[in-house]
């Protein structure tokens, strides 16, 4: 019963996650990008055992990206060093940094190679665009979320039992 529960949770996250990206697909994608969904890696620093859902959701939502494979492999690849990165972080603010960096370095690196910056454009820019994205999405929402959570002792409950 314990594995089924593990696997419901995790399909609930990668679902979400993916319906909320596609969903909002004109701010997921591309060079300027705040991907909404992205404040729900905060919970992989709540509980490890969110991470499997978390980054199956960043695949399946990169199967709907304009950059294709690349896209699915790099993109997801970012996402689980971020969410395995949180795991060690003291706090949930420097938690909220490792999508920033990790998505930011990778993910800026990768769209600043594919969509082919303008020339002169150094791809530290791409990286930053990328970096203040999921600052918006995890820094600051997903951290007034996770406070918000953490004040609901019904849902605390909730991602307490696992």
């Amino acid at each position: 019963m314990l594995k089924t529960k593990f696997l419901i949770k995790n399909a609930l996250i990668a679902a979400l996650y993916a319906a909320l990206t596609l969903g909002l697909a004109p701010f997921s994608y591309g060079f300027l990008q705040v991907r909404i969904s992205e404040f729900m890696t905060m919970l992989a620093f709540h509980n490890r055992n969110f991470i499997p859902g978390l980054v199956l959701g960043c695949f399946l939502s990169n199967i709907g990206s304009p950059f294709g494979l690349t896209d699915i492999i790099i993109g997801t690849l970012a996402t689980f060093l971020a969410v395995t990165a949180m795991q060690f972080c003291p706090n949930a603010f420097l938690a909220s940094l490792m999508p920033v960096l990790f998505n930011g370095v990778i993910v800026g690196w990768e769209l600043a190679y594919l969509a082919a910056l303008p020339p002169g454009m150094p791809v530290a820019v791409a990286m930053l665009y990328i970096g203040f994205g999921e600052f918006l999405s995890v820094s600051v929402l997903g951290l007034a979320i996770v406070k918000l959570l953490h004040k609901n002792t019904l849902v605390q409950g909730y991602l307490d039992k696992w």
